[in-house]
This record gives C-alpha cells, structure tokens and sequence, in this order.
C-alpha cells in the first residue's frame, strides 16, 4: 500500500502490495540504523541492514532492493560513491534512492542529485516526513516498472513484427522468383525477327506480365497486361492469367482455335479478349481489373493485328528512325460485362520494329512530378535508334532511371520488343 501522511500504519506483520517491499538501510550508525528499521518493520517492509557501503554494495549483488536509505558521510565509501556503484549495479532494474544527509546546500544537493540520488532527506530523520518521501518514490518505482514492462512489452511485439517481417519478406522473394518464372524465354531469335521480353516490379512482385505463344506454323501471339494495384494479390492474378494465354497449353489459350483440321491458329484479338472479360467476371472473385494489350504478328510478312483494352498505344520505329504511335484505347478487362473490343493493323518492313510497353514507362514521374508521356519516350526511342535487342530494353529502362532520378520506380515497368529483320521465312 502506498504511504502517505494521511495513511495508516499496517500492522508489524501487515504484507505489502505496492512496488516498494524491500528496503535496505546502510549507516555506520547502529542506533540509527536500529530507529529506521524498527520504523520500516512496523510498516510491513522487509529491511536489510548494513554498516558501510562495501557491505551494502554485496547484499545488493545478491538481492536487489526496492529503496535504498543511505547516510551521506559514511567512512570509507561514501554514500556518493555508494549511490554510483549501486547505479552501475542495478542496470535496467530501477530502484529508489534516498540520502540521509545534514548537508541542506544547494551545491550539495545538485552533487547529490547528479551522483544517482533520487531524493533527501535532513538528520535526524522525522517520521512522518520519510514517509512521504517514500511514498513518493513508491509512485516514481510504479511508474518507472509500468515504462520497463510496457518497453518489454513494445520489444517483444517488435522482435515478433520482425520475425513476421522476415517471413513474409523470405516468402515474396521466392513468390518473385515464381513470378519471374512466368517469363521463362526473354529473348528468341525466328527466322524472320527478333523478340525480346522485359518485366521489372515496384516491389517484390507486381502486377504486370508479358508473354507469347506459338499461334500456328507462321503466327506468333504476344500480349502484355498491367493488373490494377501493386503486390500479391495483383501477382496471383497475373498467374491466374498467363494460364488463359498459356503457350504450354494450347486447348486452355483463350486466344487460339482451332482451323478445320484441327490445327490450331490465332481467334480474332478482340474476340479473345471479350472471351477473357466474361471469363473474369465469371470465374474471378476479385476486385482487380486489368489493361492488356493482345495481338498476333504474321513472321513471313509482317503484318500485325492488335487489340487494345485500355493499354497504352503501341509504338513503331521505322527503319529510318521514325517514330508512330497509335491505337483505339479500349476499356479496361474485368470491370463490367457486355463490353466490345476492337482490333487494328500495323505493317512492319526490314528494319521496323514494334514496342509494346506498359503504362509505368509513360507515367513515369521525374522528380518535379512531371510525368515522361509519349512524346519522351519518343526522345527516349529514338536516342537507342541504334539498339537491338534486349541492349535495347536495358537501356531504356536505364534511361528511365536517369529521367525519374532513381532507381525505384513507383509502378511495375514491362515491355514487349519485336524487331522484324531481313531473312523471311516461306509463307
């Protein structure tokens, strides 16, 4: 129980509750150590008692107390040297300190104060005043006990937090690895062209993939998607996905169907993504929507035919170094049904090359907030003119680092590069 002038005196075998029980009273002064004692019994302490401060410093060592009174001018070690050994020994574990002292300058009591004391108090000791005071740093001690416990309790949570923290980020490393492994060919050379693939996320996993798949004996498809969102849940639908655009499993590819003998060839692009937009809605419980951009390129000619739902527009460097951008737009897949999809043409001659490219790279911010835009990745493009390959999607994103002033860019940049060179392939 807390001691106050108004409090009652327990009785000699009263036991205590409060954060005060153990006591340990070091004087030279048999007399007086005998007079506090008896005083600190009464009130249901258990009290110690040493003549120096060599002594008090061992009984310490082997229990600590809750409140130490110490006369100031002890022989040998003072209680200024007691008081900062005790400190050194109680580390952590905070414990009240009183000097009993004749001293009552302020010079003195400043020394006191900065040598570990918490409190005074004048010779010869007054009942009642000693109470106060050590009820007073009763409150201090369940203070400064309630801090320790909730700073342990604020450790432990962190020490937890990290350990999760460290799961779960050993966890999203191996679900980027899976996630890559979507993309398991960033670069194959055709007869006819060269195709090179890019995937890089914000974070850990992301929201875009590309892709292609054989489409008959001459065809080749290509899509890229750009999930709403950023992280796991927008990675899980991106592998939800690539099995509708699977190349390893043709009868599941959405974009595909078979001819009159069997075989199978490309469907109309934007009959496939209407197909995939009902499989969404139908087959998906989720909240992500996507833009994507799905096309087929003929390799004997060239010809190309694409369809757009709500991906950035495709861009055609010209073997003279011209650049084109163009497209319909179209809606975003997976946010309502009845919704149609259109397909064009482009043509691509020796030496063009067609840049598909999600919209991380075109929203990209430099460090005003101005954003890179078509017209600067024309800049961009058409300063890697002399480029090929995957060179030339590491230069661009290099180059993306340079205008952004950072590495980290704030959305997932993907891009699909097909550059159709010189040797055709027989229709």
């Amino acid at each position: 129980m807390p001691l106050t002038q108004n409090s009652e005196l327990p009785g000699k075998d009263a036991v205590r509750s409060g954060a005060m029980k153990r006591v340990l009273v070091v004087d030279d002064s048999k007399l007086q150590r005998r007079i506090l004692t008896a005083s600190l019994k009464r009130w249901g302490f258990d009290v110690q008692e040493a003549e120096s401060g060599e002594i008090g410093l061992e009984l310490a060592r082997a229990s600590l107390p809750d409140l130490v009174l110490s006369d100031w001018m002890m022989p040998g070690m003072s209680g200024l040297e007691f008081c900062r050994a005790f400190r050194a020994l109680s580390g952590d574990q905070y414990c009240c300190f009183i000097l009993l002292t004749s001293k009552n300058e302020k010079a003195e009591i400043a020394l006191g104060l900065d040598s570990g004391a918490d409190d005074f108090l004048t010779k010869p000791v007054d009942s009642n005043e000693l109470r106060a005071r050590m009820a007073a740093g009763e409150r201090v001690l369940e203070m400064q006990r309630e801090l320790t416990e909730k700073n342990r309790m604020i450790t432990d949570t962190l020490d937890e937090l990290r350990r999760v923290y460290d799961s779960l980020d050993s966890d999203l490393i191996e679900a980027k690895k899976l996630q890559q492994s979507l993309l398991r060919q960033r670069n194959k050379v055709f007869p006819s062209g060269e195709l090179s693939l890019m995937l890089r996320s914000s974070g850990h996993v992301g929201g875009d993939l590309v892709g292609f798949f054989p489409a008959g004996e001459h065809h080749l498809g290509l899509y890229a998607i750009d999930v709403s969102g950023h992280g796991i849940s927008s990675a899980l639908m991106t592998a939800r996905l690539a099995g509708y655009l699977s190349a390893a499993s043709p009868d599941q590819n959405v974009a595909l169907m078979r001819d009159d003998v069997g075989n199978f060839v490309p469907r109309a692009p934007e009959d496939a993504i209407e197909a995939l937009n009902d499989l969404v809605l139908d087959e998906m419980e989720t909240e992500h929507y996507f833009t994507l951009m799905l096309g087929f390129i003929e390799l004997a000619t060239g010809h190309v035919v694409l369809s757009q739902a709500g991906h950035p527009h495709p861009a055609v460097q010209r073997a003279d170094g011209s650049i084109e951008q163009c497209g319909t737009g179209g809606f975003p897949v997976g946010l309502m049904y009845g919704i149609t999809f259109e397909q064009f043409d482009l043509q691509l001659y020796q030496g063009d090359r067609l840049l598909i490219l999600s919209d991380g790279v075109t929203e990209c911010p430099d460090s005003t907030g101005d954003m890179l835009g078509e017209d600067g990745l024309s800049r961009l493009m058409d300063g890697l003119s002399d480029v090929h390959g995957p060179a030339f999607l590491e230069s661009l994103v290099w180059q993306l680092s340079e205008f952004a002033g950072s590495e980290d860019f704030p959305d997932d940049v993907s891009g699909i590069l097909f550059e159709y060179g010189v040797q055709a392939i027989d229709a």
